[in-house]
């Protein structure tokens, strides 16, 4: 018999990988991951386990029934009660005599505290007296007089400015009673007009009702806080996959083929509904993928916080192995921390050597399962359609490793994929649900967008009314574009989702604000990023042919790396006009021009509003200019650099200060503010910063090579004979 592997044993008995893994190493077997082999009495021994498991299983549930405490009866239960009352009547007595007080009265005191005006201070008087008498007068006179003044007095919260509407829903009166007392006091007001705190306060206590300032909350905060799940809120979700590799790798070849095989013929007539994501299915699971241009697309997204992918599969050509842009797709997916699986693609070519893609890929990091490592590679061919199965059964295995799950009964959030304006549907958004369950009718905000669900299709072009985690769909019903990488979130209302809308609106004018206030220019960048955090460059960009616009957009943009991001904010083709440098005024960007021209008119505004302006003929001389202006954008680096070694050659123990160490300087300086950690036997015992460094009975600054010295450590006295000090400072270095 042939060796067989974990997870096809798991396959065939129809149970979980994990739960092979963990009874093999139960039983003493040697087992690394689900891609371990087997030997012949290894698979009879699991079978037969297995095998036998269910009889026991039934047993177990016989016993537990039989064991189950009997349910009490109706007289057992009233005997009981009984019993109980008789138990506590002598402790109510006590507790009345006591303290006659019930509990509604303990904390009532603290509502007549508020109470403004005259005729509440004189109820609060009367009841403090009576109050004095209920211990002699007895429970009952007492608590008739409080009820009364519960009767009396009603306290409420209500925000800095509320409508009358609201103020009378609060109030729990007729909204016309509110119009009629504000009309008595010259005021004309609608239902839905906003009115202050103290006016509505004014109006309240005539009403014989107590306002207070409700705590203000964060709407932005409410909204888009982070919730943490409970475990048992959690269930099982699809992977979210998206496919990397070099250009002409068969990217695009695999995924059609893969939708070809696995995807459910679209509608008649043939038309495609494409959203930007798909999914398949794959013995009853399903696998979400999204189609992404290329890693730039996927860090563009990642470095905006969308951590949307599970997976990602790099596509390798067998025939022509890795490229530079199979590297960079590498070092983008460890980034974001997503697992990597191999497809080795094109192996139906005459020139196809999946052992030297395997050995390229291995100068790489990635070490595939075959020689040991623990990198799944699946060879396929996206033409012939082969090895397409085998690829997506690993995704749903390292799904299944993963234990990928997330909450569906909430209010849901996800990402926006991408997002267009259709002419005749108006704004479009792809969007993938990573938490909750997305229903038309919810109300939502994406960035500046917001709105109230129309309409949502899936990808295969259907009317759906919800979505799920790991579900992409295309919403109808937004008020404008948004950003693609945007996360979205479900409002309580329309009325909440749009006024955050406008919040985030509104900051992103003030941010834009500030920035025209401090106009913007290559030449002195990084001064201004100095002294105004500036973490974004903003650009506009014109040229004389649609291809050269596409080409520079690209090009800068892929200078964004984690801590500086470029936005091309505008781009078209045609001269530099007025238009484009109000833009560039009050976003604060930066004109780059190719094989155009200002006009004299044009170059005046541009000098009178300090836009700055580049005009090249080479995308290089651009791409370089850019560069050393993100120089200044970046974070200086700091380094840390070894100014000297001393040996430890007698210590001394000083009563009330601590252990003192005379050393002698090996090499290099030591000075007193350096950092310094001592090594003993090649290991670091402590790090840290000196407490004293003295020169005979002397405070120095700094003792050079070939001298001794004194020298105390913060906070560490277990100093020995023969360790070594390595003196060090910490050097700003220019990124």
């Amino acid at each position: 018999m042939s060796k067989v592997r974990v997870y096809e044993i798991a396959k065939q008995l129809d149970i979980s990988t994990k739960e092979i893994l963990d009874k093999l190493k139960e039983y003493g077997f040697e087992v690394h991951s689900h891609m371990s082999s087997l030997q012949e009495d290894e698979v009879n021994l699991i079978m037969e386990y297995y095998a036998q498991e269910e009889p026991t299983n039934e047993k177990k549930v016989e016993s537990e029934e039989v064991i189950k405490p009997p349910t009490p009866t109706l007289s057992e239960l009233e005997k009981a009660k009984e019993t109980l009352k008789k138990q506590e009547e002598p402790l109510q007595q006590s507790t009345q005599i006591a303290d006659p007080r019930t509990t509604k009265e303990r904390t009532r005191p603290d509502l007549t505290h508020q109470v403004k005006s005259t005729k509440g201070k004189n109820k609060k008087k009367n009841k403090n007296k009576k109050l004095e008498k209920a211990g002699n007068m007895g429970q009952q006179n007492f608590d008739n007089e409080n009820k009364n003044l519960n009767e009396d007095i009603k306290v409420i919260e209500i925000p800095a400015n509320i409508s009358i509407r609201d103020l009378a829903d609060k109030m729990n009166m007729a909204a016309i009673e509110l119009i009629k007392n504000l009309m008595k006091k010259g005021k004309m007001a609608t239902i839905n007009q906003e009115i202050d705190f103290e006016l509505a306060a004014q109006v309240a206590e005539e009403f014989d009702i107590i306002v207070e300032l409700e705590e203000e909350k964060d709407l932005l905060e409410e909204i888009f806080k982070e919730v943490e799940d409970k475990e048992e809120d959690l269930e099982a979700r699809p992977p979210v996959v998206v496919v990397m590799g070099h250009v002409d790798h068969g990217k695009t070849s695999l995924l059609d083929a893969i939708r070809s095989t696995h995807v459910t013929t679209r509608e008649a007539g043939g038309i495609t509904q494409h959203i930007g994501a798909s999914t398949v299915t794959l013995n009853g699971k399903k696998i979400t993928f999204l189609d992404t241009p290329g890693h730039e697309a996927f860090t563009a997204m990642r470095m905006r916080g969308a951590q949307v992918t599970d997976i990602a599969i790099l596509v390798v050509a067998a025939d022509d192995g890795v490229m530079p842009q199979t590297i960079e797709a590498i070092n983008h997916a460890r980034a974001a921390g997503v697992e990597i699986i191999v497809a080795i693609n094109k192996m139906d070519k005459q020139g196809a050597n999946p052992d030297r893609v395997k050995q390229e890929l291995a100068d790489q990091g990635l070490l595939v399962e075959d020689w040991g490592g623990d990198t799944i590679c699946v060879p396929v061919s996206a033409v012939k359609g082969e090895g397409l199965d085998n690829l997506l059964e690993m995704v749903l295995l390292v799904a299944e490793m993963n234990n990928y799950k997330a909450n569906p009964n909430c209010k849901a959030r996800g990402t926006i994929v991408e997002a267009q304006l259709d002419k005749g549907r108006g704004p479009v958004a792809t969007v993938l649900v990573q938490r909750g369950t997305l229903k038309v009718g919810d109300p939502i905000v994406a960035g500046c967008a917001y709105g109230r669900i129309r309409a949502m299709v899936d990808d295969k072009g259907r009317q759906v009314k919800k979505a799920g985690p790991s579900t992409p769909v295309e919403i109808l019903g937004l008020s404008e574009v948004p950003v693609a990488g945007d996360m979205f979130y479900v409002a309580n209302s329309d009325k909440q989702a749009r006024q955050a809308a406008d919040k985030v609106k509104a900051q992103g004018r003030l941010q834009i604000l500030g920035q025209s206030q401090q106009k913007v220019s290559l030449d002195d960048l990084y001064n201004q990023i100095q002294e105004g955090q500036m973490k974004e460059l903003n650009l506009i960009v014109k040229a004389d042919v649609q291809g050269s616009v596409e080409a520079v957009k690209q090009s800068l943009e892929r200078l964004s790396n984690e801590e500086v991001r470029i936005r091309i904010i505008h781009g078209a083709v045609g001269a530099i006009t007025e238009s484009d440098l109000m833009l560039a005024s009050a976003s604060g960007a930066i004109i780059i021009g190719f094989n155009v021209r200002p006009d004299t008119a044009t170059k005046a505004i541009a000098d009178r509003e300090e836009v700055d302006i580049r005009l090249y003929r080479v995308i290089y001389n651009a791409i370089e200019d850019i560069k050393s202006a993100m120089k200044g954008m970046l974070d200086p680096e700091f380094v840390e650099k070894v100014t000297g070694h001393i040996e430890v050659r007698q210590t001394f123990k000083v009563s009330g200060v601590g252990t003192v160490a005379g050393g002698y300087v090996l090499d290099g300086k030591v000075g007193r503010h350096s950092g310094v950690r001592i090594v003993r036997d090649g290991i670091v015992v402590y790090e840290g910063k000196l407490a004293s460094l003295k020169r005979f009975k002397d405070d120095v600054k700094e003792v050079n090579t070939g001298y001794e010295c004194g020298l105390m450590f913060e906070r560490f006295n277990d100093i020995k004979e023969g360790d070594i000090a390595e003196a060090f400072i910490m050097e700003e270095v220019p990124r």
